[in-house]
């Protein structure tokens, strides 16, 4: 017998939102209401909410731009119910579970959590997204997702949740450090707007992302990751990202094709050598290439904030072709929406 697949026009009948019980009737009315008079983050949700019961069968959305310019996409409702279908599967998530949503609807990740809210029949409650989001909060619940920013501003609080999903950005080792002790299932996850949100995570501790069910990886030339997710996509979802495919299931990442930097013929990956800097550099930073007559390129090392003596030969773990040639101070970073550096940019 073949497993039931709600359609996009469905609500489940266990769905809340906010403590109330809404049909996709409920929430039209609701979506005016907040488009009229609702507070500004509110909006979105009521033009979302619309969007996704207009009759069409696809809605638009825009990509970060964290490695290029923003673009629309047309993304098919009915693929972000499969990648709502395949959340719930992954992380156990089932009717009547109570989640917490404090991401922008504006982008992928926060309408997935009303996706998977309508889909799945979660109680959601919705609060303005902020940095600090638990501060009202006095209540504990099966599920929220944030970005990195709003878990390290809540580690405090992260044991009200029984599983807590991080993305948007990477999660750094200084954050993972400071989640370890907390008793909560959480997760780093992997993905893009084009795989409509995560279509992989990585347990806190441990090294691989393991894949959401029916997505099958492979690599190019490059050793870029290549997604296969047919009930998202009918194409091969080609990535920039560089990793260690350890299966047709788990992959190591390592960094992005679009930073490697090649001096004198040596190709180093920024996010690799960030990792070994990160417990000596107190200040945002990366590293990056810079033109070099000699070499095609240099490794620079870019930080955030006022100038102020950085000592490199305290990282031993850096190899020869791994330390930075000169270091670069930069007043601020220039950012994605999402909070991802933008690393052409903050240069120019």
């Amino acid at each position: 017998m073949s497993k039931y697949i709600p359609n996009y026009h469905n609500v489940h009948n266990k769905f809340k939102l906010n403590g109330f019980h809404l049909n996709a009737e409920d929430l039209c009315r609701v979506a005016y209401s907040f488009i009229k008079e609702g507070e500004d983050f509110e909006k979105p949700v009521g033009d979302f909410i619309l969007d996704w019961f207009d009759g069409k069968e696809f809605i638009e959305m825009k990509t970060s731009g964290s490695t290029g310019k923003p673009k629309t996409i047309r993304v098919e409702k009915q693929a972000m119910v499969n990648s709502a279908l395949a959340t719930g599967d992954f992380f156990g998530l089932e009717a009547g579970d109570t989640i917490l949503n404090c991401l922008p609807v504006k982008y992928v990740a926060g309408k997935m959590m009303f996706i998977r809210a309508f889909i799945l029949g979660l109680e959601m409650d919705f609060v303005a997204p902020s940095s600090h989001p638990f501060e009202l909060i006095d209540k504990q619940y099966d599920f929220t997702a944030l970005v990195p920013l709003q878990a390290m501003n809540s580690v405090d609080l992260l044991h009200n949740f029984k599983t807590i999903i991080i993305g948007g950005s990477a999660v750094s080792a200084a954050l993972e450090k400071v989640l370890k002790p907390i008793k909560a299932n959480i997760y780093e996850t992997y993905g893009m707007t084009e795989t409509i949100t995560h279509i992989a995570a990585r347990k806190m501790g441990k090294k691989a992302f393991t894949t959401l069910p029916n997505v099958v990886l492979s690599q190019d030339k490059n050793n870029c990751l290549l997604i296969h997710a047919s009930a998202i996509s009918d194409e091969i979802i080609h990535t920039n990202d560089i990793v260690e495919l350890v299966s047709e299931n788990k992959f190591i990442f390592l960094g992005r094709f679009d930073n490697v930097i090649n001096s004198g013929g040596i190709k180093l990956i920024p996010e690799q050598i960030e990792a070994k800097m990160l417990p000596f550099i107190k200040k945002r930073f990366f590293v990056t290439g810079k033109e070099d007559k000699e070499l095609g390129e240099h490794l620079v090392l870019v930080v955030e904030g006022l100038e102020e003596p950085i000592d490199l030969s305290k990282i031993k773990t850096l190899d020869k072709y791994e330390k930075p040639r000169e270091v670069i101070f930069v007043n601020k970073f220039k950012e994605t929406a999402t909070g991802k550096i933008i690393r052409k940019d903050s240069l120019s």
